[in-house]
């Protein structure tokens, strides 16, 4: 089941109804009610992956209460590495395991050593990555004494699988989410009303934005040797704003839905496509998993208090591992060291927190600085978004290196009217860009307008919405 699907639109208003008139009040009850549609939610992708979803909740759970009864700090040092060792290594076997044994064979050729490794034929089941994260982050809270471990197993299950953010996050923390799961929760006119609105763009930015994108990226990619530089550029630039719509739309319908039952999530995006530097996009692209790995990776390993050269060899790490996290294949590897290299300047001359402030925040326009260091932003940001597309490294360094070729470019060769798309999604998130999300209208009074923007946009989409992939992040 996916946010844009049939399934989903029955499924969504049965269990708010149910939420909100029978289990009303009673917090209890709610979370009952949302962990058991949380993980029907799940099970309808494979429900044989359920099983391991329970026993990661399980674990987490048993070994969290476990170290905070630990009578030394050996025994308590147990419990957490059990916990660690066990979900990595759940996470290692079914995203990483073929990646090192395929990875260590060609190694081994390069030696001229032949070896006949076994690989596991098995499917990665959908949204292991951020789950994990969640149990992870809620077991090193608890062993660096920041929270005491929850005793509500239903509790702990739904901080764990709430169905808006199972699959593709945002990564959520225990010190944020699990104390709105244990209070009471009443219904929010105008929050759920915002969480609709959040709800409609998250959708355009998916089905309109991302998917109209997807059908020029899939031909420009798989067939890349058959089309000019222009067709190339036209095809990054339509990646970036693909997986920008499709992450992001998710990430929009993951917080809006949260907000119908009087949960927040934390937000994912914040308009990065406006940042001026690399930090800065940095800071408003996944801002969860960004914050996740400064949090729990970046400054255990102590951060930039040891001097320029931790620093540097800190952010490398980060960017690295991230690139890791987003799958087992060398192209992301590649693609979170490019962006590591683009933000280490800023890093050594001490520039990374330059731009903390919103975009042209006292004007409308910005200015012509402004612009030309979005422009290199978003560039550079594109050409690293073509190692994260591609299959292969080869084709990756195949698609850079024609795409600077200049005496091949020409007529595109590629329908362009996703720009169209594009534009519209622009000019709605500058105007909104110092809101939640581009629907936000809070400050709007006219009901009238407020309805002729809804009913376009759904409009829009019931006229331009492209067949629907499903959504890139679920394969991480």
């Amino acid at each position: 089941m996916i946010f844009n699907s049939f399934d989903f639109l029955l499924f969504l208003p049965i269990v708010f109804l149910l939420y909100w008139f029978v289990a009303k009040g009673n917090s209890k009850y709610q979370n009952i009610l949302l962990l058991v549609s949380s993980y029907f939610f799940y099970a309808s992708w494979n429900w044989h992956f359920l099983f391991l979803l329970v026993f990661s909740t399980v674990l987490d759970y048993f070994t969290g209460i476990k170290m905070h009864e630990a009578k030394t700090p050996q025994l308590k040092k147990f419990w957490f590495w059990l916990s660690i060792s066990i979900n990595l290594g759940f996470l290692g076997v079914f995203k990483y395991y073929n990646f090192f044994i395929a990875s260590f064979a060609t190694l081994l050729s390069e030696f001229g050593m032949n070896a006949n490794f076994t690989t596991l034929n098995i499917i990665l089941p959908v949204g292991i990555s951020f789950y994990t994260f969640h149990g992870l982050s809620y077991v090193i809270d608890i062993y660096n004494d920041k929270i005491k471990p929850e005793r509500n197993f239903v509790d702990y299950s739904v901080f764990v699988s709430f169905f808006p953010l199972l699959v593709a996050g945002p990564i959520e923390r225990a010190t944020h989410l699990l104390p709105q799961i244990q209070k009471e929760r009443f219904f929010n006119y105008q929050k759920a009303v915002d969480g609709l609105r959040q709800i409609l763009w998250g959708l355009f930015m998916k089905i309109v934005v991302a998917d109209n994108c997807a059908i020029v990226v899939n031909e420009v990619f798989k067939n890349q040797e058959n089309h000019n530089a222009t067709s190339l550029a036209i095809g990054a630039v339509f990646f970036a704003f693909q997986i920008y719509g499709d992450f992001s739309g998710y990430s929009n319908i993951a917080l809006g839905t949260a907000r119908l039952f009087g949960v927040e999530l934390l937000r994912n995006f914040a308009f990065p496509y406006f940042s001026r530097d690399i930090a800065e996009f940095w800071r408003r692209w996944h801002i969860s998993l960004s914050t996740w790995f400064r949090d729990y990776l970046y400054i255990p390993l102590g951060g930039s208090k040891g001097g320029m050269w931790m620093q540097v060899k800190n952010t490398l790490i980060i960017f690295i591992v991230s690139g890791f996290w987003h799958g087992a294949n060398w192209t992301f590897i590649i693609w979170g060291t490019i962006n590591a290299l683009f933000i280490l300047p800023l890093v050594i001359f001490k520039l990374n927190r330059k731009n903390t402030n919103i975009v042209a925040e006292n004007s409308f326009f910005p200015s012509i600085k402004e612009i030309l260091q979005i422009l290199f932003t978003f560039s550079v940001t594109t050409i690293a978004w073509i190692f994260f597309r591609s299959a292969t490294v080869k084709e990756a360094f195949y698609y850079v290196a024609k795409l600077f070729d200049l005496s091949n470019y020409g007529m595109p060769q590629v329908d362009v009217k996703p720009f169209i798309f594009i534009i519209i999604l622009l000019v709605v998130e500058w105007i909104q860009r110092k809101k939640q999300h581009g629907l936000e209208l809070s400050n709007v009074t006219n009901t009238y307008f407020r309805w002729f923007i809804y009913l376009l946009i759904f409009v829009i989409i019931l006229l331009f919405g492209a067949n629907s992939d499903s959504f890139i992040y679920f394969q991480f």
